[in-house]
């Protein structure tokens, strides 16, 4: 592009009042050396007042995601296709259990693997052992919960095994209580099993378990309860064992029920039940007077994708690809559990103690697009053939996740 030439009138800038004249060039010199040795001084005495706009925009830029990340709903987002795959394999993991391992069961398709979750504002980063490792060195992380909380852990042994590998150290008589120990940084995880969070009793029938409960809601179940005071971080999670019938107990009398069609009670369904469970956890942790500092998070409702029937009448999940939002049923019982948990989370965090403080790890609604995560028929039960697992998820599988966001709330709580 051709510059517009200057007017020689204009400026006055006749042969003999030129600036720069070759007769006169001293003076010109001399200006110039002193402007270079006054921006010299001055940038070497206070050099934060040189700071141009573009270092001003590149400290932003290392400053914003990070600020940004963290007013992201990581919760709120979905599904998008990554073909970088899991970051563990079947092979590679050496802690996972026959009944999750799809792919020795018979699975083919790995489609379901090539999926990440993305929050609508920002990016969820992949797990990283080894900042995971770093925050809880030298502390005791505890998965209170059923088997899905099992499974949980399971995903979390596979990842970071890849950077440590654990002792197995604790393993009670019916592989429901675990203890791992990762000697390098000191860090303990544990499984504590519980089916209701409170006390529970079956009630046995001319001699026969009859799949009927009694709950307790004034009794915390001691398997967990009692460990409390030894735990930094605890992940709390309950569901399925509430779908069946159960009696709610408080002191001697039975004040509500699920499931049980009986003219003198109330049956207040499934979220009440629950509600009520949560509700003694939370109080129990908030008055644990033993515990210095514990952080709770509660893992949201996991939900099944039986299609063409329950578990017990010939349900399956056959799906190979995830669902996108706009399948969700925000109005269908799993989104009501969820809604249930996250009020009474709220509600422990507003009761909190000092040294208690409490969290959420939402992982409903990522969970129910994965109908195509599950082990379905490919779960390796030889007692129980013609049953699909629809409950539990494929490791590697989408449940993977979970630990991706535990990992992005610990760094926000470190």
């Amino acid at each position: 592009m051709k510059l517009p030439s200057c007017s020689c009138s204009a400026f006055k800038c006749g042969k003999k009042d030129r600036w720069l004249n070759m007769e006169r060039p001293i003076p010109f010199l001399l200006i110039g050396l002193t402007t270079i040795l006054s921006v010299f001084i001055l940038y070497t005495l206070n050099p934060l007042k040189f700071v141009t706009e573009h270092d001003i925009d590149q400290k932003l830029l290392l400053i914003k995601p990070h600020k940004e990340e963290d007013k992201c709903d990581l919760f709120n987002g979905n599904w998008v296709p990554d073909f970088k795959g899991s970051m563990y394999t079947n092979s590679s993991c050496a802690t996972i259990p026959t009944s999750k391992n799809c792919f020795r069961n018979g699975r083919r398709d790995k489609d379901f693997l090539n999926w990440r979750w993305k929050p609508e504002r920002c990016d969820l980063p992949r797990f990283d052992a080894t900042a995971y490792l770093d925050i809880v060195r030298g502390k005791t992380l505890a998965f209170i919960g059923d088997s899905v909380a099992r499974n949980h852990i399971e995903s979390l042994l596979c990842l970071l095994s890849q950077k440590e590998v654990p002792v197995d150290a604790y393993l009670d008589s019916e592989d429901r209580n675990r203890i791992w120990h990762f000697p390098v940084h000191n860090f303990t995880l544990k499984m504590l099993w519980t089916k209701f969070l409170v006390h529970g009793e079956e009630r046995v029938i001319n001699g026969s378990s009859s799949g009927i409960f009694d709950l307790y809601l004034d009794k915390v179940d001691e398997n967990w309860a009692r460990d409390l005071h030894s735990l930094d971080y605890v992940v709390i999670s309950d569901a399925h064992w509430f779908f069946r019938q159960v009696y709610l107990h408080r002191g001697s009398n039975v004040v509500a029920c699920v499931y049980c069609n009986e003219a003198n009670v109330t049956d207040r369904g499934v979220a009440f039940a629950l509600r009520m469970a949560f509700r003694a956890a939370f109080s129990q942790i908030n008055h644990c007077n033993k515990c210095k500092s514990i952080v709770t998070l509660l893992r949201t409702f996991s939900p099944s994708h039986f299609e063409h029937g329950s578990w017990n009448t010939g349900g399956s999940c056959n799906r190979t690809s995830p669902y996108n939002d706009q399948k969700i049923n925000f109005g269908a019982n799993e989104w009501e559990i969820r809604s249930m948990q996250v009020e009474e989370i709220e509600r422990a965090e507003k009761r909190g103690k000092k040294g208690k403080s409490f969290g959420v790890l939402d992982v409903t609604m990522a969970m129910l697009m994965r109908p195509d995560g599950h082990p379905g028929a490919f779960w390796g039960n030889q007692w129980m053939k013609g049953y699909n697992d629809c409950v539990h998820w494929c490791l590697p599988g989408p449940i993977d996740v979970w630990n991706d966001l535990l990992l992005a709330v610990l760094r926000r709580l470190d």
